[in-house]
């Protein structure tokens, strides 16, 4: 039996160490082609629930469906039982972040156009960026990434005072998700990610749990959750931690300007809007400026590819990209 119980411990680790061995061979670039196709499908399926639901509870439904399947494959718990103090508070501060991420998304596309938030939304990941910048070549490339970024993203001044002041506040949330999903991804993972997913759900659902329950007895809508749930946060938060794990923050954060590129192929494949001559003007723009990118060595030997440096500031090695 001690025979029997010795080789299928030895042939479960042998599985662990095989299927890490092959994350590590996916270029970080896949990773984030991965997610960047996915955060858009997500959107796709929450306009068929805005009818139906209100914001908080599409909310609601995107980080429960996400809670759940993290939960039934990461088991948290475990992570959270043998964690410290510091890692502990860093999974609740991810936790709270994005509970309110999510909220003030949805509350603010539900007020203004979804092209006028995700430019506002660009303006914290572009700060990121800037501030990693140490050489001419990093310099002009943000220059023609933002420039791309400006002619797909045109704001829009219509709209309310709520609608702009969620819209900023989703993206100062989404800067602080991309600075706490770097030091998780360099400790607990998607491990971290599953266990910060699960406080995301107990601290939205005061607020989001009752506007979802129309959808929770009707199963077209409660599909439609799910699939919010998967496509929004599952795929791409996953894909995202692991370019994180080995990323630069300010990389990474350059590279999200890609996001609006996808946006447009996806709205070409799946909803038929082809895009204007300045439209495809700025993906050229965006894609020039991702490749002509190139992220600095890491000077500091030992320590794991995208792990903070001293001040939380990581310019350190890359050897892909990620979303801009």
């Amino acid at each position: 039996m001690g025979r029997i119980a010795g080789a299928c411990k030895a042939s479960v680790m042998s599985s662990a160490e095989t299927s890490a061995l092959l994350v590590q061979r996916v270029p970080p670039q896949l990773f984030f082609v991965v997610s960047a196709v996915f955060h858009y499908l997500g959107p796709a399926c929450a306009v068929l629930l805005f009818a139906a639901v209100e914001p908080l509870g599409v909310a609601w439904l995107r980080i429960a469906t996400a809670a759940l399947v993290f939960a039934l494959w990461r088991r948290p718990w475990r992570l959270w039982r043998r964690s410290g103090p510091a890692e502990r508070r860093r999974l609740l501060a991810l936790g709270l972040v994005l509970a309110a991420m999510n909220g003030c998304f949805y509350l603010a596309i539900a007020r203004l156009p979804l092209a006028t938030v995700g430019a506002i939304e660009f303006l914290g990941p572009i700060g990121l960026a800037l501030a990693g910048l140490r050489s001419r070549r990093n310099l002009v490339a943000l220059s023609l990434a933002v420039a791309g970024v400006a002619m797909l993203t045109q704001i829009r001044l219509e709209g309310d005072g709520l609608g702009y002041a969620l819209a900023f506040a989703n993206c100062a949330l989404f800067v602080a998700y991309v600075v706490l999903g770097h030091r998780i991804a360099g400790g607990g993972g998607i491990d971290g990610l599953a266990a910060a997913m699960s406080i995301a759900l107990l601290a939205i659902s005061p607020a989001g749990l009752n506007p979802a329950l129309p959808a929770l007895t009707d199963p077209v809508l409660l599909l439609a959750g799910i699939g919010v749930g998967i496509a929004s946060s599952v795929i791409p938060y996953a894909c995202d931690l692991l370019a994180m794990a080995r990323l630069p923050r300010a990389s990474f954060a350059l590279m999200l300007a890609l996001l609006p590129a996808t946006a447009a192929a996806i709205g070409i494949l799946v909803l038929g809007q082809i895009p204007s001559t300045r439209e495809t003007a700025g993906i050229g723009l965006v894609m020039a400026g991702v490749a002509l990118h190139r992220a600095r060595q890491n000077r500091d030997r030992g320590k794991p590819r995208g792990s903070p440096l001293p001040h939380h500031r990581t310019y350190g090695s890359v050897s892909g990209g990620s979303a801009d």
